[in-house]
């Protein structure tokens, strides 16, 4: 287990610093000139691969950075967005919650192939190994002077720490006891930990490399949740609200770049004084 641990660890990195770097030669073929050149009038790139809506690269990925941008995100976890986001959420869970006696019936399987696909998604949802995945990718990029990498890296790791925080303190709050009882002291349910950090990973990745590439992230994702109700520790509603707080805290880590606040130092007749200005983000 410890040998894939690692080799997905490589896979993950490797595959983080291809898709995080910036394709030159397609930006290059990607101007007026070039499209008018080769008769391609229609004037706009790929909206999915778009810079625009992606959280813009600070200038230090440092260990700094990276925690200050902690306090940053808990700080902007109110917003309108993620009202909606958590509201639509909740309606879901509300809305499985009757079924959550029997979901776990019908989708616990006794066929060993089944049994044997699941297998796998406790660990990827579990939180070290996702912590230890975007260490690598943070870790990368800082190894190898790739800006872009270490941005991925370092949003996934406030994303998780963000995701963990509001999952925990609900656990604790809710007290709700998993199906199986199987944890002990910690059997709390209510929401899913693996369901939001797969979530956040996945929204991450999304607002980072665009819908396209972040298909594979929420495929696994969605297989991670629903192996919590194969494997009967967790209900349907729980992996469901699970879901909607990874989202919560992927968005809230990529948005506050493009939404930060400045003061903008402007003279008047008499004195001066600093107004707050806020720069729109295009993503919200």
């Amino acid at each position: 287990m410890i040998r894939k641990l690692v080799a997905a660890a490589i896979v993950w990195t490797s595959v983080a610093s291809a898709f995080a770097q910036e394709p030159v030669g397609e930006i290059a073929r990607d101007t007026p000139a070039a499209r008018a050149a080769s008769g391609d009038v229609s004037g706009s790139p790929d909206q999915d691969s778009s810079d625009e809506t992606k959280p813009r690269t600070p200038p230090h990925t440092g260990l700094r950075a990276l925690l200050g941008g902690v306090v940053d995100d808990f700080k902007s976890v109110p917003s309108i967005t993620n009202t909606y986001i958590a509201l639509a959420g909740g309606a879901g869970a509300l809305a499985v919650h009757p079924f959550d006696a029997t979901l776990n019936e019908h989708l616990r399987s006794h066929y060993t192939l089944v049994n044997s696909i699941y297998a796998p998604a406790k660990y990827f949802g579990d939180t070290p190994e996702q912590v230890g995945l975007s260490l690598a990718t943070y870790a990368w990029g800082r190894i190898f002077d790739e800006p872009k990498v270490s941005h991925l890296g370092m949003d996934l790791l406030q994303s998780q720490i963000v995701a963990e925080v509001i999952v925990d303190a609900l656990k604790i709050t809710v007290r709700r006891d998993r199906p199986d009882n199987s944890q002990g002291s910690w059997n709390f349910s209510f929401p899913s930990g693996h369901s939001a950090q797969t979530f956040a990973a996945a929204t991450v990745i999304e607002r980072h490399l665009g819908w396209k590439r972040a298909a594979l992230a929420y495929l696994v994702a969605a297989y991670v949740a629903s192996s919590r109700l194969h494997d009967n520790v967790h209900y349907g509603s729980d992996v469901v609200f699970g879901a909607a707080l990874g989202t919560i805290a992927g968005r809230t880590v990529t948005r506050h770049g493009p939404n930060a606040w400045a003061l903008v130092p402007t003279t008047v007749p008499g004195g001066g004084f600093a107004i707050v200005a806020v720069r729109a983000s295009s993503a919200d």
